[in-house]
């Protein structure tokens, strides 16, 4: 594993309904079957592992990604980019306002078994 820190960050503007600064603070380089994991305040956790084909973007949705209390949801912004978003659990009224300010449109919700599979049946 590599890491190189961006110092000072590279700042750059995103959003459309409320535009925020986003800080770019490092870039991380792994070899195959290296992971990197990502910890908030609270506890939870979010792992990004390195293959040889790729990467896998998220642990399970509806296993890892749970017992962290995230809750995997995909979303289309304004102009037909989808992204899957981790939403903390408690912290729901917060993205629906997001949600609301960005103007997106949640298409499936994937963090449990039934929902993903009658997300993938329609």
């Amino acid at each position: 594993m590599n890491i190189k820190k961006n110092d000072p960050p590279r700042t750059f503007e995103v959003g459309f309904g409320h535009t925020v600064q986003m800080k770019d603070c490092a870039h991380i380089e792994l070899e195959p079957d290296e992971q990197v994991t990502f910890v908030t305040e609270s506890g939870t956790e979010y792992d990004v592992a390195r293959k040889s084909w790729g990467f896998y973007a998220t642990p399970s949705t509806n296993g890892r990604l749970a017992q962290f209390g995230l809750r995997t949801v995909i979303v289309r912004n304004r102009i037909g980019r989808y992204f899957v978003l981790l939403v903390e659990e408690g912290r729901e009224a917060l993205f629906d306002e997001y949600i609301a300010i960005e103007e997106l449109e949640i298409m499936a919700w994937m963090d449990t078994a039934e929902a993903a599979e009658e997300a993938l049946n329609k």
